[in-house]
C-alpha cells in the first residue's frame, strides 16, 4: 500500500490537459517523458499505377486523391523538417517541469520540455494556467502552424528579442504577434510591432498588416505601425492643395524627360484613386482645381501662339524657342484633358476648347510641324464624345467642329507620322461617330465636305467613310419622318 507521501508527489506530478484555448483537466497525468522531438519520417513512396490512355471515372478519381494524399504528406515532412532545424537551436532543457505537446489538425505534434518558471514569467495566460507548483503536461491542439508555436516558445527564452526577429520576413513576425497575443506574451507582441514599424513592407504585406492589427487585441502602440499608411486629419483635408502643388511642378517643369515620367506617374495613380472600389478615399481633387490650370495654359498658349506670329525671319532662334513653348502648352493640354476625361469632368471642357476662336485663327498662322499637337486635343475630345465619355449639347458640339474640324484634317497628316501615341484607327471612329451625333442637315454637311478634301489629300486626311456611308442610309435608304406625337415612320427607297 502506497504510502501518504507518496501519494502527495504523485498528485503533485498531475498536469493540466489544455486544448484548444487551454482547458484544464485536473484528471490526466502525465505521460513518461518521451525524446523531445521525432525523428523526421522518411519520404513515404506511394505507388504508381501504368498510365492508362483511357482511364475510367474510378481511376480518375483514384488518381486525384492519391496526389492529394502525396501533396499531403509531403508538405507534413517539410514541416517536420522546419521544427527540427528551430529544435535543434531552441535553449529548451533536456528535463523540465513542464512536457509541452503542439499538436496540428493533420495529426502531426512535437513534444518539449520547456520551463514552467520561462512560461509563467513571460506570459499572462500562463500565469493564470499554471498556478501550482509541481510537474505539468499541456497540449495544445488543432494548431494552424506548429512552426510559429514553437519559435514562440524560443522567443520566450530570449534576452534580447528584437536581436532575434533581426532578419526575419513580415510574414512569420505576423504569425508570432498573433501567438503572442493569444496567449499574452506582452514581450513578445511589443517586439514583433517594433519590427513591423520599423521595416519597409509589399503591397501584399502591407494588406496582411492592416488585416492581421485591426483582428487583434492590441496595445496602442499598434497605432504606431499604421502611422505610415494613416493620415492626420488636417493632412487629408488638404488633399487638393497637394495635388495642385504637384500639378504646377509638372506643368512648369525644366526638363522634359521627367515631365512626361511624372505625367505618366500621376496619371497612373488618379486613375487607380477613380477606378478604387473604396469609397472613403482622402483624394479629392475639385473641378475649380483642374480648370484653373486649363485656363493657365490656355492663356499661355494663345500668348505664344500671338508672339510666334509676329516675329520676323531675322529672330529664328527667338522663333524656334516660342515653337517649343507652343508644343509644350499643348502637351500639358492633352495632359489635363485626360485627366478631366478619367474624373468625367470634361464636358465644360469641350465648350470651352469650342469657344477658342482666337486660337484657332492664330493656330492656322503657324506652320504644320509645330501646331499639330494642338490639334490632338480636338482629337481626344472626338474620341471621348464618341465613346460616349463626354456628354455635351448638340450645339456645343456643332461648334467644336466648326471652330476646329478644319484644323484636324490640315494637321492629321503630321499628327500621324510625327506621334506616336496617336491611334489612326481611333481618332477616326471617334470622328466619325461625333459627326453622326448631330442632326442630319449637319452632318450632310460636314460630310460633303469631308469627301471633296478626302479626294484630294487621301492618306492626308482622317478616313470617315464608314461615317459617311451611315449619313448616307439614313438620308436615302431608309427615311424617318417623326410627327408632332413623337411617332417614327419608315420609308424605304430599297426598290
Amino acid at each position: 500500500m502506497a504510502s501518504p507521501n507518496n501519494n502527495k508527489s504523485k498528485n503533485q506530478l498531475v498536469s493540466t490537459m489544455i486544448k484548444q484555448g487551454f482547458i484544464s483537466n485536473p484528471y490526466l497525468s502525465p505521460s513518461p517523458s518521451p525524446p523531445r522531438t521525432s525523428n523526421p519520417p522518411s519520404p513515404i513512396q506511394i505507388p504508381t499505377r501504368p498510365s492508362n490512355p483511357n482511364p475510367t471515372l474510378f481511376e480518375m478519381m483514384s488518381e486525384e486523391q492519391t496526389r492529394e494524399s502525396k501533396h499531403s504528406l509531403e508538405s507534413r515532412y517539410r514541416t517536420q523538417e522546419r521544427v527540427s532545424r528551430v529544435l535543434a537551436d531552441a535553449p529548451f532543457p533536456a528535463v523540465g517541469d513542464v512536457r509541452l505537446t503542439i499538436a496540428a489538425r493533420d495529426g502531426f505534434k512535437v513534444s518539449m520540455d520547456v520551463h514552467r518558471i520561462v512560461l509563467v514569467g513571460r506570459s499572462r495566460f500562463f500565469a493564470e494556467k499554471l498556478q501550482r507548483n509541481g510537474s505539468h503536461s499541456v497540449e495544445i491542439l488543432d494548431c494552424d502552424d506548429v512552426e510559429v508555436y514553437v519559435e514562440t516558445l524560443v522567443l520566450m527564452y530570449c534576452d534580447d528579442l528584437k536581436k532575434r526577429l533581426m532578419g526575419e520576413n513580415v510574414n512569420k513576425v505576423l504569425g508570432l504577434l498573433k501567438i503572442s497575443s493569444a496567449i499574452m506574451f506582452d514581450d513578445g507582441v511589443l517586439a514583433c510591432l517594433e519590427y513591423l514599424e520599423a521595416v519597409p513592407w509589399s503591397q501584399q504585406e502591407e494588406e496582411k498588416v492592416v488585416s492581421h492589427l485591426s483582428q487583434l487585441q492590441l496595445p496602442d502602440s499598434a497605432a504606431d505601425v499604421l502611422q505610415r499608411l494613416v493620415a492626420e486629419p488636417s493632412t487629408s483635408s488638404r488633399s487638393d492643395d497637394v495635388l495642385q502643388r504637384l500639378l504646377t511642378g509638372v506643368l512648369h517643369a525644366k526638363d522634359d524627360k521627367a515631365r512626361k515620367e511624372m505625367k505618366k506617374v500621376i496619371s497612373r495613380l488618379l486613375r487607380e484613386n477613380t477606378n478604387s472600389s473604396s469609397h472613403e478615399s482622402n483624394l479629392d481633387i475639385s473641378r475649380d482645381t483642374l480648370y484653373h490650370f486649363c485656363h493657365r495654359c490656355l492663356t499661355s498658349l494663345i500668348l505664344s501662339l500671338s508672339e510666334a506670329t509676329s516675329v520676323d525671319d531675322n529672330r529664328q532662334q527667338d522663333r524656334g524657342v516660342l515653337m517649343g513653348e507652343i508644343a509644350r502648352e499643348a502637351d500639358n493640354l492633352q495632359w489635363l484633358v485626360d485627366i478631366l476625361i478619367d474624373r468625367k469632368m470634361g464636358d465644360e471642357f469641350v465648350k470651352l476648347w469650342a469657344e477658342q476662336k482666337e486660337l484657332s485663327i492664330l493656330h492656322s498662322k503657324i506652320p504644320t510641324m509645330y501646331r499639330h499637337e494642338i490639334s490632338k486635343i480636338t482629337a481626344q475630345l472626338c474620341v471621348a464624345i464618341g465613346r460616349g465619355n463626354l456628354l455635351v449639347p448638340k450645339d456645343v458640339r456643332y461648334c467644336l467642329l466648326s471652330t476646329w474640324l478644319e484644323s484636324l484634317y490640315d494637321d492629321f497628316g503630321w499628327m500621324k507620322r510625327a506621334g506616336r501615341s496617336i491611334d489612326k484607327k481611333l481618332v477616326e471612329e471617334g470622328l466619325g461617330q461625333t459627326i453622326l451625333t448631330l442632326p442630319l442637315a449637319q452632318q450632310q454637311t460636314i460630310l460633303l465636305n469631308w469627301f471633296d478634301r478626302f479626294l484630294n489629300k487621301g492618306d492626308d486626311c482622317p478616313n470617315i467613310q464608314r461615317a459617311f456611308e451611315v449619313w448616307w442610309r439614313r438620308s436615302f435608304i431608309k427615311q424617318y419622318t417623326v410627327d408632332s406625337q413623337l411617332q417614327l415612320a419608315i420609308f424605304d427607297y430599297t426598290e
